[in-house]
């Protein structure tokens, strides 16, 4: 496939006439809408914005690439456009971004397109190719350029292959080992030099700075003589992936990524871990400091990892507390919903039938107690665990979170029992470090199993379960002996706090609370559930109200994308209405915690209980008041709607 087939030429803008960051994203996406390439604006903006956040795609040389890998795509699609003035995109070296892809890729690309949008990144690391672009007048010759420049590509690629191959003819008295290679991945470099380093890229989406990365590492390593192998971490998953004699025979490891990838075999290693825009702006230096093992000890202690140098980075506590307990419940939450949304239909079914129905039966078996929601806290303890133990701390933390189930410790229980596992099995790797290295393959699968599950098995036994266990079912009957007014100011607070980040840590911090009364002693009526069901459906209703019934305060671009606030509302999706947060972060916020927390106050006032996880008002029906639970939703929406459409000032006011 060509690039020119992503990159169609009526979606290409010639003279972008933005002047800021968000004014360039939002024309870009409009082009990309009116060619019917995207279905979802404000979803892709959202995601365009959420890359954003993990770093800039501003990658320097007056380049910026916004990327969204996403359901709200129809067709991939790459937007070129120019800007003669250039403008602020927040770059990786300051400079104005005069050249710009924006890549749409959807949820289920196939692997075609992804080679292909991996063939376009390479082809920007080209700073000739770039000057080249930026003298095109017309679409027609920006498609040309890339045609000719691709179809070069491949000739040189085809010359390599032949290479390869003649060279494997006459392979028979060399060593493999001083093969000059392809750049599919292999080594490339002087095959005479002795200098060996190794690299893994990777970006949260891997469809572009995985692959520049890849390929301004290698081009630098060629140039300076160096052999190096890079293994890439992109949307078609690992590729080219280091083997173990490569990483030992390395004398420095490159960790180019801004998402998480597979450390424990670099223990012992110097390992830089820098950010995948390094590996392209950065490439020499990061060649060369790895090459002279100017970089930090890496000790495999999984999420906690120790680097022994001057140069190692330190995390604050409180963000690795919330990585691991996040990792947990994202791991949970496929269990929380199905099994949660089974037994509510279950629990419907019960209403119009009777206990002793089969179809009930069969639901509360799979959802329930002996099914899905058997796992629920093992799968939350387990991946706490692994996410700061590694691998061998999943099973002690799994089983930990079990026994915290049959002993009535429950979620608590379980959270303490992935927290001891994790940095037990740190404390053994510290404790067995000195035994001999014959030894050393023997750890993983014999001394962590089995030292790591008896300390926790015997700690979860004698101390948590019975702590956690008294202070789990006091919890549920405090909760559920709670009065009228303290009821509704905890339902105020749950769903205010689902506002406040919009999928942030208060919101999870709220959802989370739910879910734990919601797993605890069977409790399975969803009253909590309730209050934060519907405060996280007020901000996208909220949204949609106020850009449809204020449509003066908003733009034209606003106003549509507010429409699909209304489907992202009714589906329990608060995610809808971070663009318009970020755009106005006083007033949206503020006008949606007060809607929010209305809601979560009214569920709670009337007493509505809402048997599942997630929904939305598709789970709605399955609520014990039903139409209180939609009314209160409303009246929240309303609240919000009307404050912010009232205080929000015309697009020609705001500054």
């Amino acid at each position: 496939m060509r690039i020119t087939d992503l990159m169609i030429q009526e979606t290409m803008i010639m003279d972008l006439q933005a002047t800021t960051k968000d004014e360039a994203i939002d024309e870009l996406i409009a082009s990309l809408n009116r060619s019917g390439r995207i279905n979802d604006p404000v979803l892709f903006k959202e995601m365009i914005y959420k890359r954003e956040a993990e770093s800039s795609t501003g990658i320097g040389g007056g380049i910026a690439m916004p990327h969204a890998k996403t359901t709200a795509v129809n067709e991939p699609t790459v937007v070129f456009a120019k800007s003669r003035k250039g403008l602020d995109f927040e770059a990786l070296d300051d400079q104005p971004a005069h050249v710009f892809f924006m890549i749409a890729a959807p949820e289920g690309a196939g692997n075609t397109h992804l080679r292909t949008l991996a063939a376009l990144s390479r082809l920007l690391i080209d700073s000739d190719f770039i000057s080249q672009l930026m003298s095109t007048d017309t679409p027609a010759e920006v498609s040309a350029l890339f045609d000719a420049k691709q179809a070069e590509a491949a000739e040189k690629e085809a010359a390599k292959e032949k290479e390869k191959a003649e060279k494997a003819a006459n392979a028979a008295s060399v060593s493999t080992s001083n093969q000059q290679q392809n750049t599919s991945g292999v080594i490339v470099g002087n095959t005479n030099s002795e200098d060996f380093v190794v690299a893994v890229t990777a970006c949260p989406t891997g469809i572009a700075h995985t692959f520049m990365a890849e390929d301004a590492l290698k081009k630098k390593a060629q140039e300076m003589g160096i052999n190096i192998r890079v293994e890439t971490n992109g949307s078609e998953g690992a590729q080219n992936v280091l083997t173990a004699d490569e990483i030992a025979r390395a004398k420095g490891v490159i960790v180019a990524a801004d998402k998480n990838v597979e450390m424990a075999r670099f223990d012992g290693k110097p390992v830089l871990q820098r950010p995948v825009s390094d590996g392209i702006r950065k490439s020499e230096e990061l060649i060369r400091k790895a090459v002279n093992g100017d970089a930090p000890i890496y000790r495999s202690q999984g999420g906690n990892a120790k680097e022994e140098g001057a140069s190692a980075g330190k995390i604050s506590v409180g963000s690795k507390i919330y990585k691991d307990l996040m990792n947990g419940i994202s791991h949970m939450l496929p269990f929380v919903v199905g099994g949660g949304i089974l037994l509510a239909i279950s629990f419907l079914f019960e209403q119009l039938a009777s206990p002793e129905n089969p179809i009930v039966q069969l639901l509360q078996t799979i959802g329930g107690g002996t099914g899905a929601f058997h796992f629920l806290i093992p799968v939350l303890a387990g991946f706490i665990a692994m996410s700061i133990g590694d691998r061998p701390a999943l099973m002690p933390g799994m089983v930990g979170g079990l026994m915290a189930v049959n002993s009535n410790a429950g979620f608590l229980g379980g959270l303490a029992a992935g927290f001891l596992a994790g940095y037990v099995v740190i404390g053994l790797r510290k404790l067995f470090k000195g035994l001999p290295k014959a030894i050393d393959g023997l750890k993983p699968i014999l001394l962590y199993p089995v030292f790591g599950l008896l300390i926790v098995g015997a700690i979860s036994f004698y101390v948590f379960d019975p702590i956690f266990g008294s202070l789990n079912t006091w919890l549920v009957d405090a909760l559920g002996n709670l009065g009228t007014g303290n009821a509704v100011l905890l339902g105020l607070l749950l769903g205010g706090m689902m506002s406040i980040d919009m999928g942030g840590p208060f919101n999870k911090a709220a959802y989370t609370f739910a879910i734990g009364v919601f797993t605890s002693s069977g409790n399975t009526d969803g009253a909590w559930m309730a209050a934060v069901m519907a405060g996280g459906m007020v901000p996208p209703l909220a949204i949609a109200l106020a850009t449809t019934f204020f449509k003066s305060k908003f733009t034209e671009q606003e106003r549509k994308s507010g429409l699909t606030n209304y489907v992202l509302g009714f589906s329990f999706i608060t995610e809808g209405a971070i663009p318009f947060a970020a755009a106005d972060p006083l007033r949206v916020l503020t006008s949606c915690i007060l809607g929010s927390a209305v809601a979560g106050g009214l569920t709670q006032l009337w007493s509505i209980n809402v048997p599942a996880p997630h929904g939305g008002i598709f789970v709605a029906a399955l609520a014990n008041h039903a139409l209180l639970f939609l009314l209160a939703v409303a009246i929240g929406s309303v609240i919000s709607g009307l404050i912010l459409g009232l205080w929000k000032k015309s697009p020609t006011l705001v500054k």
